[in-house]
Protein backbone atom coordinates (compact mmCIF):
# COMPACT_ATOMS: atom_id res chain seq x y z
CA UNK A 1 0.00 0.00 0.00
CA UNK A 2 1.91 3.28 -1.20
CA UNK A 3 0.03 4.85 1.12
CA UNK A 4 1.28 3.19 4.59
CA UNK A 5 5.01 3.72 2.79
CA UNK A 6 4.92 7.11 2.34
CA UNK A 7 3.39 7.71 6.09
CA UNK A 8 6.63 5.52 7.14
CA UNK A 9 8.79 7.79 5.01
CA UNK A 10 10.33 10.77 7.27
CA UNK A 11 12.65 13.65 5.46
CA UNK A 12 14.59 13.32 2.67
CA UNK A 13 12.30 9.87 1.26
CA UNK A 14 13.99 7.94 4.06
CA UNK A 15 12.19 5.95 6.45
CA UNK A 16 11.04 6.94 9.71
CA UNK A 17 12.31 3.60 12.33
CA UNK A 18 10.21 4.72 14.82
CA UNK A 19 7.29 3.49 11.90
CA UNK A 20 8.97 1.01 10.92
CA UNK A 21 7.53 -2.57 11.80
CA UNK A 22 9.39 -5.80 12.07
CA UNK A 23 8.37 -8.65 10.02
CA UNK A 24 5.08 -10.65 11.04
CA UNK A 25 7.11 -13.95 11.13
CA UNK A 26 10.46 -15.56 11.28
CA UNK A 27 11.91 -18.82 11.44
CA UNK A 28 15.88 -18.19 13.25
CA UNK A 29 18.51 -20.83 13.85
CA UNK A 30 20.72 -20.06 16.67
CA UNK A 31 23.85 -21.27 18.29
CA UNK A 32 24.27 -20.24 21.97
CA UNK A 33 27.93 -20.64 23.13
CA UNK A 34 28.28 -20.07 26.75
CA UNK A 35 31.76 -18.71 27.27
CA UNK A 36 33.26 -19.40 30.85
CA UNK A 37 31.83 -22.93 32.26
CA UNK A 38 33.75 -24.74 34.83
CA UNK A 39 34.94 -27.26 32.00
CA UNK A 40 34.90 -27.45 27.90
CA UNK A 41 31.11 -29.04 28.48
CA UNK A 42 28.06 -27.07 27.72
CA UNK A 43 25.63 -29.58 27.41
CA UNK A 44 23.98 -28.26 30.96
CA UNK A 45 23.29 -25.04 29.68
CA UNK A 46 22.10 -25.72 26.46
CA UNK A 47 20.03 -28.31 28.52
CA UNK A 48 18.44 -24.88 30.12
CA UNK A 49 17.56 -23.63 26.75
CA UNK A 50 15.76 -26.18 25.36
CA UNK A 51 13.94 -26.33 28.68
CA UNK A 52 12.89 -22.78 28.10
CA UNK A 53 12.59 -23.28 24.77
CA UNK A 54 9.59 -25.99 25.74
CA UNK A 55 8.14 -23.62 27.85
CA UNK A 56 8.16 -20.60 25.53
CA UNK A 57 5.31 -22.07 23.33
CA UNK A 58 7.13 -21.70 20.02
CA UNK A 59 7.80 -24.33 17.70
CA UNK A 60 11.59 -25.61 18.04
CA UNK A 61 13.71 -28.50 17.82
CA UNK A 62 17.65 -28.76 18.25
CA UNK A 63 20.28 -30.21 16.44
CA UNK A 64 23.76 -30.64 17.30
CA UNK A 65 24.57 -27.19 16.13
CA UNK A 66 22.22 -25.23 17.74
CA UNK A 67 18.45 -24.22 17.75
CA UNK A 68 15.73 -23.60 15.15
CA UNK A 69 12.99 -21.56 16.19
CA UNK A 70 9.68 -20.34 14.89
CA UNK A 71 7.23 -17.58 15.11
CA UNK A 72 6.08 -13.96 15.65
CA UNK A 73 9.54 -11.73 14.86
CA UNK A 74 8.91 -10.57 18.19
CA UNK A 75 8.64 -13.75 20.49
CA UNK A 76 11.14 -15.59 18.92
CA UNK A 77 13.97 -12.62 19.47
CA UNK A 78 12.92 -12.29 23.28
CA UNK A 79 12.85 -16.24 23.67
CA UNK A 80 17.22 -15.81 22.24
CA UNK A 81 17.24 -13.05 24.55
CA UNK A 82 15.66 -15.06 27.79
CA UNK A 83 18.14 -17.84 27.10
CA UNK A 84 21.02 -15.06 27.33
CA UNK A 85 19.66 -14.24 30.73
CA UNK A 86 18.52 -17.12 31.79
CA UNK A 87 22.59 -18.82 31.24
CA UNK A 88 23.85 -15.38 32.77
CA UNK A 89 21.96 -16.72 35.79
CA UNK A 90 23.06 -19.50 36.05
CA UNK A 91 26.91 -17.64 36.56
CA UNK A 92 28.28 -17.52 32.92
CA UNK A 93 29.48 -14.40 32.63
CA UNK A 94 29.40 -14.45 28.91
CA UNK A 95 27.16 -15.70 26.05
CA UNK A 96 28.12 -15.20 22.55
CA UNK A 97 25.16 -15.85 19.87
CA UNK A 98 24.87 -16.62 16.41
CA UNK A 99 21.60 -16.31 14.70
CA UNK A 100 20.22 -16.69 11.32
CA UNK A 101 17.01 -15.55 10.77
CA UNK A 102 14.66 -15.53 7.95
CA UNK A 103 11.17 -14.42 7.01
CA UNK A 104 9.22 -14.45 3.94
CA UNK A 105 5.80 -12.59 2.83
CA UNK A 106 5.06 -14.50 -0.21
CA UNK A 107 3.54 -17.05 1.96
CA UNK A 108 3.65 -19.07 5.48
CA UNK A 109 6.35 -22.02 5.67
CA UNK A 110 7.35 -24.08 8.48
CA UNK A 111 10.83 -25.31 9.05
CA UNK A 112 9.36 -28.85 8.77
CA UNK A 113 7.20 -27.80 5.46
CA UNK A 114 11.01 -26.91 4.12
CA UNK A 115 12.67 -29.85 5.06
CA UNK A 116 9.64 -31.91 3.96
CA UNK A 117 10.32 -30.43 0.11
CA UNK A 118 13.51 -31.21 0.09
CA UNK A 119 12.85 -35.01 1.36
CA UNK A 120 9.74 -34.97 -1.45
CA UNK A 121 12.24 -34.10 -3.67
CA UNK A 122 15.18 -36.78 -2.73
CA UNK A 123 12.75 -39.30 -2.97
CA UNK A 124 11.80 -38.32 -6.23
CA UNK A 125 15.48 -39.15 -7.15
CA UNK A 126 15.47 -41.77 -5.29
CA UNK A 127 17.67 -41.28 -3.23
CA UNK A 128 15.78 -41.26 0.16
CA UNK A 129 15.59 -39.12 2.64
CA UNK A 130 17.73 -36.27 4.00
CA UNK A 131 19.38 -36.99 7.30
CA UNK A 132 17.72 -34.63 9.64
CA UNK A 133 19.53 -36.16 12.96
CA UNK A 134 22.62 -38.03 13.68
CA UNK A 135 21.98 -42.14 13.71
CA UNK A 136 24.48 -43.08 17.28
Amino acid sequence: NSEKSEEAMGSEGQPDVRDLQTPETCIADFCLIPIGTQTASVSREIAEVQRLMAKSGLSYTMHSAGTTVEGSWDDVMRAIGQAHTLIHQKGIPRVQTDIRVGSRTDKRQTFGDKVAKVNRLLAADGAGEAQTENPV
